[in-house]
């Protein structure tokens, strides 16, 4: 009997958690290993690249966009092409928050055919409340890295991304998807976050 090795990884957390650079971490581990990686980001996601990846603070790996509501594997296909697919060893998403419900599903196709695939993205909106397809991917995983911020306001721990507007805590009747970094978010604790 053949063993199916693959497995998903989600790595969530809050914005400035190093969600982002924990992924390209383990991306680098797999290229210098010389395994062959597929890496997509969602085409909302513009801040910094629309070719690659990029943590707030200039790390980057490159990318394949990926619209949501496409996450199928005839639109992976499409977009690198069958052999590329066949060939990697690890396909990656950054901010799965912002993709659809589909992306689950993907991920669990994926597993089934050997890939390791790693999910990185918000689990909570600015809100606080589960963000996108998050929760479902956060309980299928194989493993899970919730990571940590620190508090902006007291030095603790910080779960909660606080939205900003006009430097003032944003309402939380607000858009729930608005790209953002430096400036419009800010990583707060629970008791810190204002909703």
């Amino acid at each position: 009997m053949v063993m199916n090795k693959g497995q998903l990884e989600v790595i969530a957390g809050c914005m400035f958690s190093g969600k982002t650079e924990e992924l390209i971490r383990r991306l680098e581990r797999v290229r210098i290993a010389r395994g062959a990686i597929l890496l997509f980001k969602p085409t909302i996601d513009d801040r910094y690249s629309t070719t690659a990846v990029m943590t707030h603070y200039g790390r980057e790996f490159a990318a394949h966009l990926l619209a949501p509501g496409e996450e199928t594997m005839e639109t992976l296909e499409q977009a690198v092409g069958a052999a590329a697919m066949e060939e990697a060893a690890v396909v990656a998403f950054d901010e799965g928050n912002f993709f659809s419900a589909l992306l689950p599903d993907l991920c669990e196709a994926l597993v089934e055919r050997g890939k390791r695939v790693i999910v990185a993205g918000l689990d909570l909106t600015f809100a606080g409340e589960p963000f996108g397809p998050m929760p479902t991917l956060l309980a299928l995983a194989d493993r899970v890295d919730k990571l940590e911020a620190v508090c902006v306001k007291c030095g603790a721990p910080a779960t909660r991304s606080q939205r900003l507007v006009d430097g003032r805590p944003a309402r939380a009747d607000g858009p729930v998807i608005q790209v953002g970094g430096l400036g419009s978010y800010e990583a707060r604790c629970r008791t810190c976050h204002e909703r």
